[in-house]
């Protein structure tokens, strides 16, 4: 009876080892993604504070084969 128990016991332990490995790499490929997207969020802020028509290349290639 005490080596059942002792092999319950065991599997417990590896799997609450386990579980915790995997929750931190979880944690960490979150916190990873989180930073990506701060990155890319700051970029969409610079491009919308610009105010007015902006006159850009691909905008005037399409004037010109409007045009023709």
């Amino acid at each position: 009876m005490k080596n059942t128990n002792k092999k319950l016991n065991d599997n417990r332990r590896d799997f609450i080892k386990k579980s915790a490995l995997i929750g931190a790499g979880i944690a960490a490929s979150t916190v990873a993604s989180g930073q990506a997207v701060a990155a890319a969020t700051t970029e969409s802020v610079e491009i919308k504070t610009q105010k007015g028509y902006q006159l850009t290349d691909h905008v005037a290639d399409y004037y010109k084969s409007a045009a023709s």
